[in-house]
């Protein structure tokens, strides 16, 4: 069944285009505008390009889905096929079924919304063409890591996106930004060196490097031993970019430094790569490898999903003077981890579970690093002792629809019933309740119930942090010195002013501004206009799951049964 009927040669190049046209806006992105497409400036020419070449990138994903099979979700659907590199049998291999259509439609969302947001609130820093030139180019990347199917070109699309997210990070950052550029780009070009020697051990033993022949041999032209090592080289490459624990140590500071959309592509799309390499690569080509190795994995995992939790609750807590952008950080290392501890299950139920997770993940946590850039623009800092201070947010009498907004994704993050949060944590549990043969039932049951344990931890550091920002602290009234005011909404300087401002009618703030009760700026239209996609999506996701896992369930079955339906 299709939404739209649509020819094969239309499919193939329509996923071509969604995987090509970022790169060629990106080379045209640097090119002189041209006299009448300039508008009022050429900064807001090639920001009006960057928005132009996303959401016709995101329109054709639309259009993909809309044209794919979804009675054939296992089967690889917009095939193209030729071969680039003969003497090493390396192919342009590229096609898309269940597992990697719903990863390519979030990535062509998110990197648009970020493009629109950008147009109206630019981060500081150099010249608007090499920002959006950045962005469309870590846009085709990732693009590309879900569309591929060759085992090569999966690395250099693995690897592409880095260059682009370490100049997002160092010079469109923050404070500390180009410390946690060097860290982020030494720790991942590090785990891919690895990964490449893995990917090589497997194309080489097995005479290809073509990862649906791979897929359907399932491991049967590969020794255990090769197996074994080939997980553990590519494995290691791809828990940095998840980031597992204890891996991870990159992410907090990347995500603390890097502008707004910055923070949203890392979150949102960057961490899928890795989890997308497990269930692409590494369940179906080395079974043997992975069944050795995933007591480990989950194990590793849960420590991750504690460990997220407790460094939250640690930075929530009064006179920590946690950073929020940095506490959402490691709120993602935990939620990760249930993504790991579902792959490791090596079960259908598992696998749609970290499925279904990643794809939640990428809406929520990308709402929630929209939101603390907005509170972080407002306020000036990102300091929670601050923020809830009596100099702080009260965001439910200040800035209404944002603190509402706020606590709607903090729910959202800690798995309530009813939203995208819930399925994927609960489907992880349920397959670590009952993982696949050979692994240790004991040992996935006490993982689960320490997973289950993490999900109250989430709840807990969730609700502390809407309680003390979107309410404040208990404070005494006194009057704020000159140091003490938040600071408003900057002026858009690249884009239409949107209307409502500090006190004003418009900015859905209410009463009038006081010495002790200062008023803030509301959501602005373009925020909405940025932010409600994902709302919806969390919703969606959440009352429908058959959505999504009608197209990932059969891929899954069909992937861990060795191309076997």
């Amino acid at each position: 069944m299709t939404v739209i009927d649509i020819s094969p040669s239309v499919m193939q190049f329509l996923l071509a285009f969604i995987v090509v046209a970022p790169l060629l806006g990106a080379l045209a992105a640097l090119l002189p505008a041209p006299p009448g497409l300039r508008g009022r400036n050429p900064d807001q020419a090639v920001l009006r390009h960057g928005v132009t070449v996303t959401g016709a990138v995101l329109v054709a994903a639309i259009v993909l889905a809309a044209g794919f099979d979804h009675d054939q979700p296992a089967t690889m659907q917009a095939t193209t096929d030729i071969s680039w590199i003969p003497a090493l049998d390396v192919r342009i291999h590229l096609g898309i079924d269940g597992i990697s259509l719903p990863l390519l439609v979030l990535t062509a969302l998110l990197t648009f919304l970020c493009a629109l947001y950008s147009y109206f609130k630019l981060p500081a820093g150099p010249s608007p063409k090499a920002f959006v030139a950045l962005v469309l180019v870590l846009e085709s990347g990732t693009l590309a890591t879900f569309a591929v199917l060759d085992l090569l070109l999966f690395f250099l699309a693995f690897e592409m996106v880095l260059i682009p997210m370490y100049f997002l990070i160092a010079r469109w950052g923050g404070d500390q930004r180009q410390a946690a550029a060097w860290k982020f780009i030494l720790y991942t070009l590090l785990g891919s060196v690895v990964m490449l020697l893995g990917l090589l051990l497997i194309g080489l033993k097995s005479g290809t490097f073509d990862m649906v022949a791979l897929a359907t041999d399932n491991g049967r032209g590969l020794t255990t031993s090769v197996q074994v090592i080939a997980v553990l080289a590519i494995g290691l490459g791809l828990a940095v970019k998840t980031p597992m624990w204890p891996l991870h140590s990159w992410l907090p500071d990347a995500h603390t430094a890097a502008p707004t959309v910055g923070s949203v592509l890392l979150a949102g799309v960057l961490l899928k790569m890795g989890t997308y390499g497990f269930v692409r690569i590494l369940l179906p080509v080395a079974p043997d490898g992975m069944r050795t190795f995933a007591p480990y994995l989950a194990a590793f995992a849960v420590v991750g999903i504690v460990y997220g939790s407790l460094a939250c609750l640690a930075l929530a807590r009064t006179g920590a003077k946690g950073d929020f952008k940095r506490l959402i950080a490691y709120s993602s290392v935990g939620h990760m981890g249930f993504v790991l501890l579902g792959i490791a299950t090596m079960t259908p139920t598992g696998v749609n579970g970290a499925l279904f997770a990643n794809i939640a993940h990428g809406l929520i946590t990308g709402l929630l690093f929209f939101l603390v850039g907005a509170v972080k623009d407002r306020y000036g800092t990102a300091d929670l002792d601050t923020l809830a201070g009596a100099t702080g947010a009260a965001l439910y009498g200040r800035a209404p629809r944002l603190g509402a907004l706020l606590a709607f994704a903090a729910v959202a993050s800690l798995g309530l019933p009813g939203l995208a949060g819930f399925w994927g944590e609960m489907l992880t549990l349920f397959g670590a309740y009952s993982p696949a043969e050979g692994l240790s039932r004991p040992a996935f049951r006490t993982f689960m119930a320490i997973g289950a344990f993490g999900t109250l931890l989430t709840a807990a550091y969730m609700l502390i942090v809407v309680r003390r920002v979107c309410m404040g602290e208990h404070a005494p009234h006194s009057r704020l010195s000159p140091d003490e005011q938040p600071q408003q909404a900057p002026r858009a300087a690249d884009g239409p002013q949107p209307a409502g401002t500090a006190g004003s009618p418009s900015s859905g703030t209410a009463g009038p501004r006081t010495a002790t009760t200062p008023q803030l700026a509301d959501i602005h239209p373009y925020e909405a206009a940025a932010w409600t996609p994902l709302v919806a999506l969390t919703v969606v996701a959440g009352l429908w799951p058959a959505v999504l896992l009608g197209l990932t369930d059969p891929a899954v079955q069909q992937l861990l049964a060795g191309g076997k339906s």
